[in-house]
Formats: C-alpha cells, sequence, structure tokens
C-alpha cells in the first residue's frame, strides 16, 4: 500500500465515528443513565433491545441512543446485531458494555485508548487488574475458574475472560461474527482471537455489583462452561478429542495396572476391571483418533 493511500485509509478512519453497542433486557432501571454517560465518550450508542418487557427501549431513546428491536435471543444474537450495525455505519472501533449499571461509562477513553493507538484489535476491561471494586468473593472465585478453563481451551490468555466490557477495533468488528448461543460469547471471542491472529490487550476498570444477579450464578456458569465446551469442539478439535481421549488412555493403564497387581498377588484375574480397562483404552484411542480426523477436515476446509 503506497503512502498516499496509507494517508486516504487514516482520513477515512479519523473522520469514522465511534459507537457504543449495549445489548439490553429488561434493564428500564438503569439504561437512561448508561446511555448518557456512555454519549459522553462516542459518537453513537446503539442500544439493541432483545425482546424486552418493560420501558428499556423507550427510556433508551429518551436517552439519546438508536434503539434497535429484536425478539429475545440472548446475549450473542443481540451482539451480532449490534455489531452488524455499528458495521454498516462504518465505525472505527466499537465498545461493549452492559446496560445494566455494572459497568462505568466513564472507563470507555481507557478502552479506546489501545485501539486508536493501533496497539490492539481487541481490549478488555478487566475487573482483577488492581482497581478497587465491590465484587462478592463467591463471584471471583466462579470467574477466576471460567477464565482459567477458557484460557487452556482456547490458547488466549486473559485476566478476565468473562468480563463484557470490550473494545474492539475495526478489524475485529469485520471479523467477529458469534454462534454461541447465550452468555458464552465473551469465551468465543478468545476462539475467534487466536483463529484471525487478533491483537488483544487488557486494562484495568471498575464495576459495580450493589445489585442482587438478575440470573441464578450456577446456572450462568454452567451455562459459559457448556459453551465453552461446544468451541473446543468447533475450533480446536484435536485438543478436544486429545486430552480427553489421553485421560481415557491413563485411567485404562492405571486399571489395567491394578489388574496386573491384583494377578500377581493372588493369581486371580480381576476379569470385570480388565474389561473396563480395555474399554477406557478403546475409547481413547478412538477419541485421539478423531481428533485427528476432525482436525485434518477442519484445516482443509479453513484453506479453501
Amino acid at each position: 500500500m503506497t503512502n498516499q493511500e496509507l494517508t486516504q485509509q487514516a482520513a477515512v478512519v479519523a473522520h469514522a465515528p465511534l459507537i457504543a453497542v449495549i445489548p439490553a433486557f429488561n434493564e428500564d432501571r438503569f439504561i437512561a443513565s448508561v446511555v448518557i454517560k456512555a454519549r459522553r465518550h462516542v459518537d453513537q450508542v446503539l442500544v439493541v433491545d432483545d425482546g424486552s418487557q418493560d420501558e428499556t427501549a423507550w427510556l433508551a431513546e429518551c436517552a439519546g441512543a438508536e434503539v434497535i428491536r429484536q425478539a429475545n435471543g440472548g446475549k450473542a444474537a443481540a451482539l451480532n446485531t449490534g455489531l452488524a450495525a455499528a458495521q454498516r455505519r462504518g465505525a472505527a472501533a466499537v465498545v461493549l458494555l452492559d446496560g445494566d449499571g455494572q459497568h462505568n461509562p466513564n472507563d470507555i477513553p481507557r478502552l479506546l485508548a489501545p485501539i486508536q493507538a493501533g496497539a490492539a484489535d481487541l481490549v478488555v476491561g478487566s475487573r482483577f487488574m488492581g482497581l478497587p471494586s465491590n465484587t462478592p468473593r463467591w463471584r471471583i472465585v466462579g470467574q477466576h475458574a471460567l477464565t482459567a478453563i477458557t484460557n487452556a481451551a482456547s490458547g488466549v490468555p486473559l485476566s478476565d475472560s468473562q468480563s463484557g466490557f470490550r473494545a474492539l477495533s475495526q478489524r475485529a468488528l469485520n471479523l467477529m461474527n458469534f454462534t454461541s448461543l447465550g452468555f458464552s460469547v465473551e469465551s468465543e471471542m478468545q476462539f475467534l482471537l487466536r483463529k484471525h491472529s487478533l491483537q488483544a490487550l487488557e486494562v484495568p476498570i471498575s464495576v459495580n455489583y450493589d445489585e442482587k444477579p438478575k440470573r441464578n450464578p450456577f446456572a450462568h456458569g454452567l451455562q459459559v462452561l457448556t459453551g465453552v465446551l461446544r468451541l473446543v469442539g468447533q475450533h480446536r478439535p484435536l485438543f478436544f478429542f486429545g486430552v480427553a481421549g489421553a485421560l481415557s488412555i491413563l485411567i485404562g493403564l492405571v486399571l489395567g495396572a491394578n489388574v496386573v497387581a491384583t494377578y500377581n498377588t493372588y493369581s486371580s484375574l480381576a476379569l470385570g476391571t480388565a474389561l473396563i480397562a480395555i474399554t477406557f483404552c478403546l475409547i481413547g484411542v478412538f477419541a485421539i483418533f478423531t481428533g485427528v480426523i476432525l482436525h485434518t477436515i477442519r484445516a482443509y476446509m479453513t484453506e479453501r
């Protein structure tokens, strides 16, 4: 690309809007204040009303947001709608934040700074980088557990994989399309980062947990975990089936060693345990071969 083309591209990006996308479902208590505060830092606020049954959409419009209404489809569907709308408007960068007042819109410039400097494609607002918060201890434990699982599964390390406060560059905006259902969409971003070789950074954010959670935290965690397992099978089949297969073979070998030890001691074959050991080993071998085959197919389809 020539210097003139680079200059023209920079000029286009400079005049492109900064857009905040807020997925919302029954958030009429907080949505207006979130929109008003966000408008101080971006050019446009898009609220995706995901089938709310209260005054969320009306209050968001009164506060100055453009509201996109859709039937309830979950957070991933709402984000897909919002990001597609931002893409059509030629956004230079997009900020994602929740509409429940948990995130502080005054942190938006901190998230946008690395994007505007060209240092990152995705900036994640981390709740665990030193800023004080009133996050309940049980939430911290659960979030760290989900983060550890997501990091290991995706191969992309973050300190807060479940944070919904994020900023995307124009490049990331054009590449992000979520297939997840519900609240595993943040985890899917890490898989997409790895797939498209995008650069991620984290910045500290403050959060507010004065309100009680609207959803059962245990059920929410299980939903995220199920989504992560599905994403591993979809994006990293060799890892998914390989690890499961190796564990199965290991269990089979341990049981087999116990069978041998029993026979050497008592001259008696533990037939039931032996059959279980063989079964575990066979399952492990089949799982590993399945992972290799699916990995090869995925690599072939990606190259095409």
